[in-house]
């Protein structure tokens, strides 16, 4: 009698796994790199198979943006929980929010997702939206800490928080598409000078 097939060899990888692929050829290879047959080789699976648990190529890169969003929350989580001075951990939220550099692949992937949104339905418009809404929510959070310690004015955060998220996604798509002058130290010294001008106490004329 033929022994019948594993299941654990027929078994499609964990999300995660097709997810984390997906990443690593963004990195390796940009987005016209991605393709469903050749995602589907890297993980022992058809382009008929990926799609249909993706549905799409546009629900592929959602997915994969939402992935690593979470993995990017969690990071940010523990940053943001330390203890000492809000102006290091607002520090460190910037850090992570800004680019590595050119083609970074977590940006290149935002900017394509962003890019084809005006076509998404109302359900991927939302999930999109739930992403920046976290990022916002801890910025609010953090000046709000601040303020409340007297490390910063009494601005409104909500408002300074939009203000500041504008000034990084600007600043950022510079740096992911590799424009001359706006490099990623160019553009932490320009959010250090906004925050130090907007946020941060004047200090009392000698």
């Amino acid at each position: 009698m033929t022994p019948a097939p594993s299941r654990r060899r027929n078994a499609a990888p964990p999300r995660e796994d097709v997810l984390a692929a997906a990443m690593e050829t963004i990195a390796a290879r940009g987005l016209d790199g991605l393709t469903m047959a050749g995602l589907g080789r890297e993980v022992g699976m058809s382009s008929g198979h990926l799609l249909y648990y993706f549905r799409t190529k546009d629900e592929l890169l959602l997915q994969t943006l939402e992935w690593s969003e979470g993995r990017l929350g969690a990071e940010r989580g523990a940053l943001l929980s330390r203890e000492g001075p809000v102006r290091e951990r607002l520090d460190a939220y910037v850090d992570l929010y800004v680019p590595d550099g050119p083609r970074d692949p977590h940006w290149t992937l935002w900017l394509e997702v962003w890019n084809r949104s005006q076509y998404a339905d109302d359900d991927a418009r939302a999930r999109q939206a739930a992403i920046e809404g976290a990022w916002h929510r801890d910025l609010v959070a953090l000046l709000a800490e601040g303020i409340s310690r007297d490390e910063f004015r009494p601005v409104d955060p909500a408002r300074t928080a939009a203000r500041m998220r504008a000034l990084l996604d600007g600043f950022s798509v510079h740096v992911a598409v590799g424009i001359p002058g706006t490099g990623r130290p160019q553009v932490l010294s320009h959010v250090a000078d906004f925050i130090t001008e907007t946020l941060l106490p004047s200090r009392p004329a000698a």
